[in-house]
């Protein structure tokens, strides 16, 4: 047992300090005085200038213990080193060597051991430059964080050795981890079934120190680098590298040498430092979504990918994690096929989908796979854009047949992207993504919004509207960096993307006739190329086709015009928009409406609406005049007359109004 080892060391050094004791007293010229420690007095004196100092006779090794020797072996100590250190470690485990330290230091009040005194205990002489060098700032002890010299205004064999609480409570069995790295540490899983996992732990026990994984949208490049060193031995100790400050580096390092564990960093997207995370003994694994930066480290890395998983690996995941739950009539893959997510992410949304399928006290089902999914997204996402949960569904979208086959084909190219792509290979070489883009054009009012929603909806996804007008800024570079903000957010987030105006932006590169043409020019080269490589679903929105160039409109999946609709479809749209629980007056003629007003959809719906208020107010089902008079309301926004043609014999209602 590694606490018994412990004692018989201790008890070893115990004999040592009563040896040590002896031999004091031998030389002391009053022993018994019991004042010992405060002062010194002449005869003291007089036999210290008379005297030798030489060391205590030295240790012998003992047994090696289940936890101290390995602790050995990974840092690179010495036997002297182990020695040194149980000198210092023994205030900690026995509180009586307080007091015999008071007494070998000759003095009550320092009751650790000195450099000076740990040393001669070891059987060093105080002089010994090799021993001293176990306790320089470069030593295996130091640098590992086992033991720390304080006192750093004294001369260096009067400076006291302290263990830090960490390796006193790990020697003694306990696992749990430094209080100082709970904010930005944790132990990771021990996971084996992830894809690459074998040859990046055949590579780290071929004693690779330093790997990077740069992540694919939904690589799991954590599980991926916890699995390989599980497979290769280790303990993974996981790092959150936003919250990783770099006075904690001593304390990480210190915490992977007590486990024997290896670190996954990650994600960095900046200078990481790593230079004082590598040790010889702990396997460093860094991830982000960018390329490695040769500036991090002077140590070349291992560079792979952690590409995405395949869709037959996900479902086998979701399966995994659901047995038992989920419900007989639910297909995992069909209901998630279009959700990119990680092993982990997996993981944690099957335990989403659970808790709520516990709440409505069922089994999991279609709706909860997909919520639990969307739950696995990232929020910064939501502070670049308005975020919409979809309430509307195919439903609801009164579209000529032709708009309705497009947007149903959009819908279809993102459900079965991994069986086309991946699968049959059919993705297009040249730095291409995987993502799906579509262009909704077409008048205010014509739907487009709203069916970029009902698509999120069919998918289970949310809708992620920007408004790229307010993207664009006068100062040069500022609109790249925040499109560029704008789509590293989105690559992880499953959802929909809306990029409304999108004019504003997609113009037509014109001739340079002045610095403003070229900056335009640039803003929009540079949106063609980030949209290329985008692996998301994203739709963009414009109220004007033609002004679009063409270079981008050859890059999107699907291009669906949203035409004004016809009588027939405005009738539709009027009995849509006035739904079923609204009370309705027999006078109400929708023919009528949709046969005098030539208006889109949006300006249906809130004709609709203004109308309903109007028969609220007055406490009556809704009526014609409620209607009319809505209608004009509309026509004084678009600002446009109020005619007799149009308005027929309801025209002098909405004149006396």
């Amino acid at each position: 047992m590694s606490l018994e080892y412990l004692f018989e060391r201790l008890a070893g050094l115990e004999q040592r300090i009563r040896d040590a004791v002896e031999s004091r007293r031998a030389a002391d010229p009053n022993p018994d005085d019991p004042f010992r420690g405060l002062y010194l007095s002449d005869e003291t004196i007089d036999a210290l200038l008379e005297g030798h100092r030489e060391p205590f006779p030295p240790f012998t090794d003992s047994v090696p213990d289940g936890r101290l020797n390995p602790l050995a072996k990974r840092a690179g100590l010495t036997g002297v080193d182990v020695e040194l250190l149980l000198v210092a470690l023994a205030p900690d485990l026995d509180s009586r060597f307080e007091q015999f330290y008071g007494y070998l230091n000759d003095d009550v009040t320092r009751r650790r051991a000195t450099a000076g005194l740990a040393l001669r205990l070891c059987g060093i002489p105080e002089a010994s430059a090799a021993g001293r060098a176990r306790l320089d700032a470069d030593a295996p002890l130091i640098t590992c964080g086992l033991l720390t010299l304080e006192e750093q205004d004294r001369p260096f064999l009067s400076r006291t050795l302290r263990v830090p609480d960490r390796v006193v409570n790990h020697l003694l069995g306990d696992d749990r981890l430094a209080p100082e790295l709970a904010g930005c540490a944790r132990l990771g899983m021990e996971l084996t079934e992830v894809s690459g996992a074998d040859r990046l732990a055949r590579a780290i026990r071929g004693q690779v120190g330093l790997v990077y994984l740069r992540e694919h949208p939904g690589g799991g490049a954590e599980e991926l680098g916890a699995a390989a060193l599980t497979g290769a031995g280790f303990p993974a100790l996981v790092v959150d590298a936003a919250r990783w400050q770099g006075e904690l580096t001593g304390s990480l390092v210190r915490e992977a040498l007590l486990r024997g564990a290896g670190l996954v960093l990650g994600p960095v997207d900046d200078s990481p430092h790593l230079e004082k995370l590598v040790h010889p003994a702990v396997p460093v694994i860094v991830h982000g979504t960018g390329a490695w930066d040769p500036r991090w480290s002077a140590i070349p890395p291992l560079q792979l990918d952690a590409f995405p998983l395949s869709a037959t690996s996900r479902v086998g995941l979701w399966r995994g994690h659901l047995d038992g739950v989920l419900a007989p009539d639910v297909d995992p893959g069909a209901a998630t096929a279009h959700f990119v997510l990680g092993p982990g992410q997996i993981a944690r949304a099957a335990k989403a989908a659970s808790v709520t399928a516990l709440a409505d006290g069922g089994p999991v089902r279609t709706s909860h796979l997909r919520a639990g999914a969307r739950s696995q997204n990232a929020a910064g996402l939501q502070r670049l854009a308005r975020r919409i949960e979809p309430v509307v569904g195919w439903s609801d979208l009164v579209l000529p047949a032709g708009v309705l086959s497009l947007l149903d084909e959009l819908a279809a190219r993102a459900r079965y992207r991994d069986q086309v792509l991946d699968e049959w290979r059919m993705r297009p070489g040249g730095g291409r993504g995987r993502g799906v883009t579509g262009l909704f054009a077409g008048d205010s009012g014509t739907g487009k919004t709203m069916s970029a929603e009902v698509i999120a909806a069919s998918l289970g996804m949310d809708l992620y509207t920007v408004n790229l007008a307010t993207v664009v800024d006068k100062y040069v570079g500022e609109t790249e960096k925040n499109l560029e903000r704008i789509f590293t957010e989105a690559a992880g987030v499953n959802g929909v993307l809306l990029f409304d105006e999108a004019d504003a932006i997609f113009g037509k590169r014109s001739e340079v006739r002045d610095a403003h043409d070229r900056y335009a020019n640039i803003e929009s080269a540079y949106l063609l190329q980030r949209m290329e490589t985008f692996d998301g679903i994203a739709v963009l929105a414009t109220n004007l086709r033609a002004n679009l160039d063409e270079a981008f409109t050859r890059r999107l999946d699907v291009i669906v015009d949203f035409p004004l609709p016809d009588v027939e479809l405005r009738r539709q749209l009027w009995d849509r928009c006035l739904g079923a629980r609204l009370p309705r007056a027999d006078d109400l003629d929708l023919g009528f409406l949709a046969e005098a007003f030539e208006l889109a959809g949006g300006h249906i719906r809130s004709a609709a609406v203004t109308g309903a208020y109007l028969a609220a107010e007055a406490g009556r089902p809704v009526a014609m005049p409620d209607l009319v008079g809505a209608v004009a309301r509309e026509y004084r926004k678009l600002g446009r007359l109020c005619l007799d043609r149009e308005f027929g014999p309801y025209l002098a209602m909405v004149t006396d109004g």
